[in-house]
């Protein structure tokens, strides 16, 4: 069966144009997500909302009083409302819908004869789509070429077992799923091992899972910590609403007689009091927050992600291509004694002494190689030795990495010529594959050693010969020679020292994981700023250490080399029960425990599985340290916004609520009818989406020890200080209302002098509460801030000054 890049080279695909106007066509590869948000389906959403409902109430009521006037400007103002709000829920499903656009599942197919990557939504019936270990399969698709193939089926078949697949270069009709030895993959199964390429014949609907019916979404809209929170707070706020709002409509009907009034100030002060901003906010800032994430190149497949952004304690991460920048190459080759250093940019041939490890290292990768290490060896390859493997070679056996022996061996076959072991490694894997005496393994150890200490990473590598016969189920059972070691280097990304700076200043300690030789680890570690230094814990020893021990352990150490995927989840377990919140960083299929089990799991998008993406919560969209830090500030900059926000409605409901209640206890004249309330919440509303959203990150935002996960969104300072300013501004108005009582002032000129009092000293709580506070606040750049008061002190002075809205507000010049 011949590896998938032979085949692959002889194919050229559909061409760009050709699947465009298939997919035209043939429509999107995709199955229903469920029913979409309509303007119209939000809109009857918000119309069932307690807000909208109350101010129905009050319509009606002032028709059954006659007053066709205020019912009308009522009907005018929840139209307003409705306007507003469905602006807000725009917004919010345009983020939403952004994030399910970037998260659309990819494939890797062939077009004009190159592989690219495409939205797995684009593609068309005979699209050449490559396989690989890990991924989903984006499509139905008939195999035409595969070494070692096994799919998971179990989404459709129920069978838990993978499934080996066989390739069928001619057309034949598509089966039903399960089954083994089928040359066919359906859409949503799993490439569990070996590689692939496939010819589509199917997509969305007409795909098997598109006939059971199944719906999948990217990104799900499930509860988080917060939104049960700000739920119990909504319940709160609504109990005492309707308990204070049937004691004023009694308490005025007893006096004044007048029950149709009486309901109408009742309805008004449950106005006041109902809290229906709080979740509206709470999912304005965690989808727009999620957006702005995806700006800097990290994409959010889960909410609660972006709350424990802020809360993270320690952030493991990997080297290669995440610390680095992912481009690697052969730098330096040892082989009986002696090496050879290759100089950068294209290599024109490598000595005779060093040429049968290049081509046994080669033998030894992937044929669709996408790790950088073996994409560096067969670049190499190819230049050096364009001859090392010819077309008509068969892969026969993949021995895989394991915990137990890293390295990996391949078994190939020349026609029917004698069997070729190529295998490569960690160093003291590949002594152990050799069987070296202990002195040739102490110099073998000791040459990886230096060429570690100048931070390259170090394999080793060794061929081996196959007796005739069944193959043997473990590598270490051939016979195998040492042929060399070989050197690679990838530079740190640039920005990172500063990130790991920024991060250790924000309280977050740092600790790589690596599968790297130590002293390469170690070296990297220097370049990057990240300490301590003169300890490192390897795979094995980690081996030996219970949990207890590996959780004392893993306080004092930063740095893990030797670790293969299945211990990240050890680790993970470790830090989580010293009551760490830990994010973790991973790529292939392995990686999926460890980043479902962490706090934050963040797969890698540029090399990273399917699998491991569909683990994580975040998805890190470019590979890069610094957008995970990035990420972390903007989910400190969303909380902080987010507690302004929610204790700006905290505080602007007291004076709002003491206002519609206090001159009713007082016999006096009503301040707040519907049309007034309705007004302010015109300018609550802006002010919480818009302004408090847009509020930018404190100077200190990174310099300050993570957030405690458990501590909630209201404490009892926070909710005191709310009180204080709410309270504060009761007073105010309530100062403006006896005084101008007092002097005998008429009932609108009243209204008119306290309201104004109340939209002035609103505008003030906005400035308290906005990042800085108070005047130093109006220093801190924030458009939004300045179209909101603007806005609202115009259309104050028209209501003042224009006789048609006076009238209707019942204010007096």
């Amino acid at each position: 069966m011949p590896p998938v890049r032979n085949s692959e080279e002889k194919l050229t695909g559909l061409s760009a144009q050709e699947a465009a106007r298939r997919l035209k066509i043939e429509g999107r590869n995709e199955l229903p997500s469920g029913k979409s948000r309509t303007p119209l389906r939000l809109a009857w959403e918000l119309v069932r909302e307690p807000m909208i409902l109350l101010l129905l109430a009050c319509g009606i009521i002032y028709l059954f009083l006659g007053d066709f006037r205020e019912a009308l400007l009522l009907a005018a103002s929840i139209g307003l409302i409705l306007g507003i709000s469905l602006v807000q829920q725009g917004r919010t499903e345009r983020a939403l819908q952004a994030l399910k656009d970037l998260s659309a599942p990819r494939a890797l197919v062939i077009r004009n004869g190159k592989r690219t990557r495409v939205s797995a939504r684009e593609l068309v019936r005979e699209d050449l789509v490559v396989l690989i270990e890990g991924d989903r399969v984006p499509a139905d698709a008939r195999v035409i070429s595969c070494a070692h193939l096994s799919v998971d089926e179990s989404l459709l078949t129920g069978e838990s077992a993978p499934v080996r697949k066989s390739a069928s270069p001619d057309p034949l009709p598509p089966p039903r799923p399960g089954g083994e030895d089928l040359p066919f993959v359906f859409a949503g199964t799993l490439v569990i091992q070996g590689d692939g390429l496939g010819e589509i014949h199917a997509t969305g609907l007409r795909t098997e899972m598109g006939k059971i019916g199944k719906s999948l979404q990217a990104i799900g809209r499930e509860e988080t910590r917060l939104q049960g929170e700000v739920r119990r707070i909504v319940r709160i706020f609504a109990a005492a609403g309707l308990s204070v709002c049937a004691g004023v409509a009694l308490l005025h009907g007893l006096h004044s007689g007048n029950w149709l009034q009486g309901f109408l100030a009742g309805l008004t002060l449950a106005i006041s009091l109902v809290p229906e901003e709080f979740p509206v906010v709470l999912t304005v800032f965690l989808a727009l927050g999620a957006w702005r994430i995806s700006r800097r190149g990290v994409l959010t497949r889960r909410v609660p992600a972006i709350e424990m952004l802020g809360a993270a304690t320690v952030l493991c991460t990997d080297k290669t291509g995440t610390l680095t920048l992912n481009r690697m190459r052969v730098q330096r080759l040892m082989a009986d004694s002696s090496v050879f250093n290759l100089p950068s940019g294209e290599i024109v041939s490598v000595p005779e002494g060093f040429r049968a490890m290049v081509s046994r290292a080669a033998l030894a990768s992937h044929p669709e190689a996408f790790d950088p290490m073996e994409l560096a060896i067969h670049a190499l390859s190819k230049q050096a030795l364009p001859d090392a493997r010819p077309e008509n070679w068969k892969l026969v056996r993949r021995y895989p990495l394991s915990k137990e022996l890293m390295a990996m061996s391949q078994v190939w076959q020349q026609e029917s010529g004698p069997l070729r072991v190529a295998s490569k490694g960690a160093p003291e894997a590949i002594a152990d594959l050799c069987r070296m005496p202990e002195a040739a393994r102490r110099l073998l150890l000791e040459a990886a050693h230096a060429m570690a200490r100048d931070g390259l990473r170090v394999i080793g590598v060794a061929e081996g010969t196959a007796a005739s016969g069944p193959l043997p189920e473990r590598q270490d059972r051939f016979s195998f020679s040492f042929l060399g070691l070989i050197g690679l280097s990838d530079p740190i990304r640039p920005a990172v020292p500063a990130a790991i700076r920024e991060c250790r200043g924000a309280g977050i300690r740092v600790v790589m994981i690596t599968g790297d030789y130590p002293e390469t680890a170690r070296q990297i570690a220097r370049q990057i700023g990240l300490e301590p230094l003169d300890q490192v814990l390897t795979g094995r020893e980690m081996e030996a250490l219970d949990d207890a021990g590996l959780r004392e352990k893993a306080k004092q150490v930063s740095i893990f080399a030797r670790i293969v995927p299945e211990q990240k989840l050890r680790l993970v377990n470790a830090f989580k029960a010293d009551g760490e919140i830990v994010a973790m960083t991973g790529d292939g299929v392995n990686d999926a425990p460890a980043l479902k089990t962490a706090h934050i799991g963040i797969a890698m998008g540029g090399r990273g599985t399917d699998v491991a993406r569909e683990a994580a919560s975040l998805v890190l969209l470019n590979d890069d340290f610094s957008s995970i830090v990035r990420a972390i500030r903007l989910g400190r900059r969303v909380f902080d916004n987010l507690r302004r926000a929610m204790s700006y409605l905290f505080a602007i409901h007291v004076p709002i609520a003491g206002m519609a209640l206090i001159p009713v206890l007082l016999r006096g004249p009503l301040v707040l009818l519907p049309v007034h309330i309705v007004f302010l919440e015109i300018i609550i509303d802006p002010a919480c989406s818009i302004v408090f959203e847009a509020e930018p990150a404190e100077k200190d935002v990174m310099n300050r020890p993570p957030r405690n996960p458990k501590e909630p969104l209201f404490n009892r300072s926070r909710v005191a200080r709310s009180l204080l300013q709410g309270a504060a501004m009761l007073g105010i108005a309530l100062g403006v209302y006896l005084a101008a009582w007092a002097l005998g002032k008429p009932e609108w000129e009243i209204r008119s002098l306290t309201f104004t009092s109340m939209i002035l000293a609103n505008l003030g709580l906005i400035l308290v509460n906005r990042s800085g506070g108070g005047l130093t606040a109006l220093r801190s750049p924030n458009p939004a801030l300045w179209w909101v008061m603007g806005s609202a002190l115009a259309v104050l002075g028209l209501v003042l000054t224009v006789p048609f809205l006076r009238e209707i507000f019942r204010f007096a010049p």
